[in-house]
């Protein structure tokens, strides 16, 4: 109570943002079961046709990749891939809705919430939902001999940080964005070549040097490598380095969301 005698409506800290953040788990729990098979069916079908269709010809031929089996060599990329994937999903049309289309946004912050507790609790529940995809994908991987080694398990919060290093700036642009038009220029523009051309599929080094240097300087090559890393127990310096770069993406990315949010809901 306090000292007027009326209770307040929402604790300060953590607790609004577990608030902000049921919102938006009660509506994914209508629809968990599909969004879960969709989420990690796109990686699972590009394992089985492309790490173990195309990888048992690239072993035959050329003994893999790098000294590894190229299913070992996929499927490690594929849990950023697929956290990439899940921001892009979760970060453009569901966010512009809420500006747009239902207002949930504005609504939301009607109450004692604000843009920091709303924006932290929606990033939260689509982490949550990164992680479950991630640890189903490592599951099901696993029973095709995808991974050796129980550090695998270890690139599903890489997975995570990938899908945030994407979803806080994501969040930055749809802020941004007059009409969803744009969305689909991301998907096309920057999505798709960045899961193409990040070393997915073959080493970055076989690429011209200019389009090694637009590798080095994205989210998910150094997911990517990460998320290898771990998969393999190889982790090193340069470990560290893709861990410090996620993290500093994740930390721009959030500045950039919520200025972003702020002018679009407050100013």
């Amino acid at each position: 109570m306090t000292s007027e005698g009326v209770a307040p409506l929402v604790p300060p800290g953590p607790r609004r943002v577990g608030l902000a953040a049921e919102y938006f788990l009660r509506v994914w729990r209508r629809t968990w079961v599909g969004s879960v098979f969709s989420r990690f069916g796109g990686p699972l079908l590009m394992l089985l046709a492309l790490g173990i269709g195309l990888g048992s010809l690239v072993d035959d031929s050329s003994g893999g990749v790098g000294g590894v089996g190229y299913l070992f060599f996929v499927a490690p990329a594929l849990i950023a891939v697929q956290g990439m994937m899940d921001a892009a999903q979760e970060s453009m049309w569901p966010v512009y809705g809420y500006f747009t289309w239902n207002r949930m946004y504005h609504s939301m912050l009607a109450t004692s919430l604000t843009v920091t507790d709303v924006v932290l609790g929606h990033l939260s529940v689509i982490a949550m939902q990164s992680a479950i995809a991630s640890a189903a994908f490592v599951l099901v991987a696993s029973l095709f001999g995808a991974f050796a080694s129980w550090w695998a398990l270890l690139s599903i919060p890489v997975g995570v940080l990938t899908c945030l290093a994407f979803a806080t700036v994501l969040f930055g642009v749809t802020s941004r964005a007059r009409t969803d038009g744009v969305f689909n220029v991301v998907f096309r523009l920057v999505i798709t070549p960045l899961m193409l051309f990040s070393g997915v599929f073959f080493p970055v080094d076989l690429l011209p040097t200019g389009m090694q240097v637009l590798a080095w300087v994205t989210p998910l090559w150094h997911g990517v490598e990460l998320s290898r890393d771990c998969a393999t127990a190889s982790a090193d310096v340069m470990s560290l380095v893709h861990l410090a770069v996620l993290l500093v993406f994740v930390a721009g990315g959030l500045v950039l969301a919520l200025t972003g949010m702020r002018k679009r809901l407050v100013s």
